[in-house]
């Protein structure tokens, strides 16, 4: 059994601002699902369930049941509207089971960078291909030790199996340079904070 999400699609026959709305109002979302040279399909899905499945998570893979069939899609831009934060619309990119797709994963930065240094990200997301079912969640960066004056390139990235980064190998992710004069004693001073907070914990 499978353990991507299920949302159930209807096909969608009225098509236009107003038909976008009267689908919102009745707790609907408008999306529209595309690939393999397919006609583009418009659908409308549970905007609630979408919500739960999109929530903090970036390339979400889910299962839409249309008119009792299953087509395994990858959820690729959704539009959210800016005051209430209800999803508006969503697009969906059909995929197969071992296909790979082009995705944009989000940097996770672990680790301390060497003492008296401060670190800057360069790059927030890396493209990758990655097979469908299998997307990471994100790609950890570990900086621990890292001297002033050095950085992490993507050559560096410790990649799952199965995934291809997109970008140069020389692409630098995170450097790490040495920290200005008062960034240097605040570090030395949250440092020793920390060190007495677990010393009272003891």
């Amino acid at each position: 059994m499978s353990d991507n999400p299920i949302l159930l699609a209807e096909e969608r026959s009225e098509f236009g601002k107003g038909a976008a709305r009267r689908a919102r109002r009745a707790g609907k979302v408008p999306t529209v699902l595309y690939g393999h040279g397919a006609e583009p399909r418009h659908l409308d899905v549970p905007g609630h369930d979408l919500f739960l499945i999109v929530r903090g998570t970036k390339n979400a893979l889910v299962e839409l049941k249309i008119e009792g069939k299953t087509q395994l899609a990858l959820v690729k831009d959704v539009q959210v509207h800016p005051v209430r934060r209800d999803i508006l619309h969503a697009d969906f990119l059909a995929v197969k089971a071992g296909e790979k797709v082009d995705v944009e994963v989000p940097v996770v930065v672990v680790g301390e960078s060497a003492p008296g240094t401060v670190h800057s990200v360069e790059e927030f997301t890396i493209l990758v291909k990655a097979p469908a079912t299998s997307i990471p969640e994100s790609l950890e960066v570990s900086i621990e030790g890292v001297e002033a004056g050095s950085a992490v390139h993507v050559s560096d990235l410790k990649l799952p199996a199965g995934v291809e980064v997109e970008l140069d190998p020389e692409t630098v992710i995170v450097a790490v340079q040495e920290a200005a004069p008062e960034e240097a004693e605040e570090a030395t001073e949250e440092a020793a904070a920390e060190g007495d907070a677990e010393g009272d914990a003891e």
